[in-house]
């Protein structure tokens, strides 16, 4: 593959990975509702592994001599997985809206395997990733079922 094709998929990553940290932290400041405190602990530690996966796409992006996005305005323009504004602070719906959301990052982080596997520092670190994703999903599943 191409290196600005890597460099591009690894942007796209490393904004839903910003748009995700800013979900998560958010919603932990806002959310309401049954399981309220445990959802707060989880949604603020998702936070800081999503805020820990930019930092290792960036050192991705900067060994493939690339351009990290600079603009937080190219966010959702490059974003594989969008943004839900949890406008709705209800715990069951800000676990829906984030249970989504890393259903799209582990798709995403499979196809990217897929495309870098020939590179297998690259693959490693962006395994290590889609691996947190899973377990994200798992965790916040756990509690949305308790609710």
């Amino acid at each position: 593959m191409e290196k600005e094709n890597i460099i591009k998929l690894l942007n796209k990553a490393l904004a839903d990975e910003w748009l995700a940290f800013y979900q998560y932290w958010i919603g932990a400041k806002i959310v309401e509702g049954k399981m309220k405190e445990e959802t707060i602990d989880e949604l603020n530690e998702h936070a800081e592994d999503e805020y820990r996966h930019a930092g290792m796409l960036v050192k991705l992006i900067l060994k493939y001599e690339g351009t990290p996005l600079i603009s937080p305005y190219k966010w959702k323009e490059y974003t594989n997985c969008g943004y839900d504004e949890p406008s709705d602070p209800d715990t069951k719906v800000i676990l829906q809206q984030n249970i989504k959301g890393e259903r799209c990052a582990i798709e995403t982080y499979k196809k990217l395997m897929e495309e870098i596997k020939e590179d297998n520092e690259t693959y490693e670190i962006i395994k290590e990733i889609y691996e947190d994703e899973i377990e994200h999903e798992e965790d916040l599943k756990k509690i949305f079922d308790r609710i």
